[in-house]
């Protein structure tokens, strides 16, 4: 009883959810965890870049994927630049590679500001369900020990990362910005970032602009938003306009609680448990000073996200009373 008096939304609109594939589920859960490491022959052949580095006697330049390699095992293991250099050199020198030089720190942190991160291609069945949110993630500021001891005031700065996730929990589009930036205006640029058909919008009341309903719709998707208490119809008869009064006039008819329901408002949990897989596997910080440091650092997190639900996701399915 006491938690049901404590929940946010009412046992009576809060559908229950069954997982159908368990056993596939737990085996891909184990599969996240195994530290079975290898060199494929074309990590192995590509090691080196072909470029040259230009400086007689200078350091041998290391591939894209020597370097991405090294700072995906940092991000999976959460260790710091130095830490990475030798436990790269461990593994290389275990599995038989230990002529294969190994990226300095110094290399890893000046490669990091430029790395191209290539993105697998995520299969859509169909149009994309794009589910949007943002979070933030701190980044080095002066901490409240510090603060204590010089008797100054703690300094907490971030980054707000923001993702769009497909039903699936896919990460298809994100973008790292300053923590000022609105969430509504990088709608746009999430948008370019899928090029699959979309077929419907779903975001918190951050996103209740007309702007945003005007982008989307272009993309022929639905907009499944919450409009802000208080909301007003907008006087514009052009698509996005309507598409925003009829959701004011449902909720105004209906309620709150109701039009979510009806509008299946509530997979937005999808990118909210994003966030939660992301903070609570690979950490709530960003390591890097330099912005373009930071951006290398989430773009290989969200690799590694996808790669970790490609080996196992919940199949949930809504129980029908």
């Amino acid at each position: 009883m006491g938690a049901a008096k404590s929940s946010l939304v009412h046992p009576r609109y809060k559908a229950e959810y069954r997982v159908r594939n368990w056993r596939e589920y737990e085996a891909g859960l184990r599969a996240r965890g195994d530290v079975t490491i290898w060199f494929s022959k074309r990590a192995v052949a590509n090691w080196i870049s072909t470029r040259s580095s230009g400086a007689p006697g200078g350091q041998q330049l290391y591939s894209n994927l020597a370097i991405e390699t090294a700072l995906t095992l940092r991000t999976v293991f959460g260790l710091p630049l130095r830490q990475t250099e030798g436990f790269v050199g461990s593994l290389l020198s275990m599995l038989g590679f230990g002529d294969l030089p190994v990226p300095d720190h110094t290399t890893l942190s000046r490669r990091a500001k430029s790395l191209p991160i290539k993105f697998p291609r995520i299969p859509a069945n169909g149009a994309v369900h794009l589910i949007v949110d943002s979070s933030g993630l701190q980044i080095r500021g002066q901490g409240p020990w510090s603060a204590a001891k010089h008797g100054s005031r703690a300094i907490r700065e971030w980054r707000k990362l923001h993702l769009g996730v497909d039903e699936q929990g896919f990460v298809v589009a994100h973008r790292l910005t300053e923590s000022t930036v609105d969430d509504a205006s990088v709608v746009p640029e999430l948008l370019k970032q899928v090029r699959d058909p979309i077929r419907r919008f779903t975001a918190d009341g951050a996103y209740d602009t007309t702007a945003v309903y005007d982008v989307v719709t272009r993309r022929g998707a639905e907009v499944v938003v919450p409009p802000v208490k208080n909301a007003r119809v907008s006087k514009g008869d052009d698509p996005g306009a309507r598409a925003r009064n009829s959701t004011v006039e449902s909720v105004d008819q209906v309620g709150r609680r109701n039009w979510k329901k009806s509008a299946g408002y509530h997979q937005q949990a999808r990118v909210e448990n994003t966030f939660y897989r992301y903070k609570s596997i690979l950490g709530g910080r960003l390591r890097g000073r330099h912005v373009d440091v930071q951006l290398t650092e989430a773009r290989i997190a969200i690799k590694v996200l996808n790669r970790m639900l490609e080996l196992g996701a919940p199949r949930s399915e809504a129980i029908l009373n």
